[in-house]
């Protein structure tokens, strides 16, 4: 299952990812070709034959959390690629490593993916080709979790922050509801209701849409 949005100068491919409907996404600055993986899930062949079919480069593989339906392709990515760098939150690094362990808690096994290798840090800008994104901190749903926010395409990789509808779950390991809420509060609502919001689970929705009419942000839940 897949989905696609193409909108200059900035470009996202989703591929959908079960058992657990991860959006695994490449992204893509148009202007200078070069793409990331983010959250690699899973389906990484398909990504990357979208990539080459565009005549894109993937530079990197950049991890909102470490939560193991959003790592479990990154072994398979650096195997195609090479030693492209990993880049996650070191507050999530505790997760990463267990992430076979959390494979054994939904009953399945899973392969312990390489090691990051580029550390986050809150507020940093990251390049990609043209295209800018800051370093939001915005854990809750775990304890490192990030989003990348593309203030110039008025865009946010959320991750399992916000989501069309709901928010993360906070009754996993690491999980903090109220710590969750206030990353929301402080650090998503207020970059605009126009901003784009491309979260880790279900379909793309905006902030505004979300402060409207979403249960956990209008008091409803």
């Amino acid at each position: 299952m897949t989905s696609s949005v193409d909108q200059s100068p900035i470009f996202v491919h989703t591929e959908v990812v079960e058992p657990f409907a991860e959006n695994s996404r490449l992204v893509a600055c148009q202007r200078s070709r070069a793409a990331i993986l983010v959250d690699p899930g899973g389906h990484v062949d398909r990504l990357l034959a979208v990539a080459e079919e565009a005549d894109f480069d993937v530079q990197a593989i950049w991890l909102t959390h470490a939560h193991l339906d959003h790592v479990t392709g990154v072994g398979d990515a650096i195997a195609r690629l090479g030693e492209v760098p990993i880049l996650l939150h070191p507050d999530d690094l505790q997760l990463y490593e267990a992430v076979a362990q959390q494979g054994m808690m939904f009953g399945f096994p899973v392969d312990q993916p390489p090691p990051p290798t580029q550390w986050l840090e809150t507020g940093e800008t990251l390049a990609l080709g043209q295209l800018r994104a800051e370093v939001l901190f915005l854990p809750g749903h775990s304890p490192g979790h990030v989003g990348f926010w593309f203030e110039g395409e008025a865009a946010l990789l959320s991750g399992d922050v916000l989501f069309a509808g709901s928010i993360g779950r906070t009754d996993l390991p690491g999980g903090d509801h109220d710590t969750l809420m206030r990353s929301i509060h402080e650090h998503v609502l207020p970059l605009g209701d126009e901003v784009r919001v491309l979260s880790g689970h279900g379909p793309d929705t905006t902030i505004g849409r979300e402060r409207g009419s979403n249960p956990f942000l209008t008091g409803r839940v």
